[in-house]
């Protein structure tokens, strides 16, 4: 099996995609939502973050973080976050997967897939292009038609910042970066 080495980086900003266990939709539940916002606030407040952008489909999430100064450990808070959200929701009453005997051994349960996938954010031109890539993404899987309809993603926190207009993206074209672990 091959060692995968991520490339980390103190005060480094970073793309990552998160998946749920064999993509089943369970953030459209309400009470999913809510369960995985209070795991992210939670680890936020512990161990800080600046969040630049999220959007949260029914079976993944994309986000942009940026590290503290001083600090490159973001495996640590997605165990953590995964760890938070996975207790509380089967505790609620969500139900996990079955597991492969290999991950069942390793005390893995059948709500995310196991690792995730994260690009370090190289320039100012891969940060935009992977903030419009997020919030595209609900109009990509076609639950949209427009970004701004799409309750789950910091797009509505932009327009309100007056980074992004609301009709954004109307009919400029956008440089849409090819994104693995899709």
């Amino acid at each position: 099996m091959p060692n995968y080495v991520r490339w980390r980086e103190n005060g480094a900003s970073y793309f990552f995609t998160v998946v749920t266990y064999r993509r089943r939709p369970i953030f459209n539940n309400a009470n999913a939502r809510a369960t995985l916002h209070r795991a992210m606030a939670t680890t936020r407040r512990e161990r800080p973050f600046d969040m630049f952008a999220c959007v949260l489909l029914p079976d993944h999430l994309h986000c942009i973080w940026t590290m503290p100064d001083d600090d490159d450990n973001f495996p640590d808070r997605w165990g953590i976050i995964k760890s938070r959200f996975t207790k509380e929701y089967l505790h609620d009453g969500g139900i996990a997967l079955p597991v492969t005997s290999n991950r069942h051994k390793k005390r893995e349960r059948g709500v995310w897939q196991p690792r995730y996938w994260e690009h370090r954010i190289r320039d100012e031109n891969d940060w935009y292009r992977l903030r419009n890539y997020i919030h595209l993404n609900p109009v990509k899987h076609g639950h949209v038609q427009e970004p701004g309809d799409w309750p789950w993603s910091s797009f509505h926190r932009h327009v309100r910042l007056g980074w992004l207009d609301a009709s954004w993206p109307g009919s400029t074209p956008i440089d849409m970066p090819t994104v693995t672990g899709e």
